[in-house]
């Protein structure tokens, strides 16, 4: 069984929402940030990481693409062009998307007060907005990376929920589309739950 050390409302809701997705049990360790259950799995105390066979493996993106490797699911296969176009959005969604909110944050609550600017907000949200009008003129399906649901739409997903709680905005009526479908699956909602 896994064991994942997180809680909820980090991207640790990745990881849950991944195996969620892929039906396989899991124990959830709620450790919050820089704990001391963080740190024996993470010596950075950064969440989440999931351990499995006594190994402990971090970053949400490396975690959930294992999961989808391992198990042969929310992922195209290795060397096709499906599997490209997928690690292109996702490659996309990280540093355009998740880099920028998680600057936000450190510049709003998590940086040491002398070290915070807070300016920087404003530049931030005009790439985001830039990157979404993108997402929103590409989005031709039901899923971000092609016909089938991958572990691309749970990092968008993650992200586009992460923007509205930190009043970025997100505009386009494709993007906001596709969000309300891909919180709307049975998976999304059961890790939804434990957030609360």
């Amino acid at each position: 069984m896994y064991q994942v050390i997180g809680v909820p409302k980090t991207r640790a809701f990745r990881v849950l929402w991944t195996l969620e997705e892929l039906g396989q049990s899991y124990d959830l360790v709620p450790a919050q940030p820089q704990s001391a259950e963080a740190r024996a799995a993470n010596p950075s105390g950064k969440v989440p990481a999931l351990v499995e066979d006594g190994e402990s493996i971090t970053d949400s993106v490396a975690i959930i693409t294992y999961l989808a490797d391992k198990h042969g699911a929310l992922t195209a296969p290795a060397g096709t062009l499906a599997r490209a176009r997928q690690d292109a959005i996702t490659n996309m969604v990280i540093d355009e998307m998740d880099a920028i909110l998680w600057t936000a944050a450190r510049h709003s609550f998590i940086l040491p007060e002398d070290r915070r600017v807070p300016e920087i907000k404003d530049s931030l949200r005009w790439e985001f907005a830039n990157s979404i009008k993108r997402i929103n003129a590409q989005l031709s399906g039901e899923f971000v990376a092609g016909d089938q649901f991958t572990i691309a739409d749970v990092l968008m997903t993650h992200c586009l929920n992460w923007a509205r709680g930190a009043k970025f905005d997100v505009e386009g009526d494709a993007v906001l589309d596709y969000g309300k479908r891909m919180r709307a699956r049975p998976a999304f909602q059961r890790v939804a739950e434990l957030a609360k």
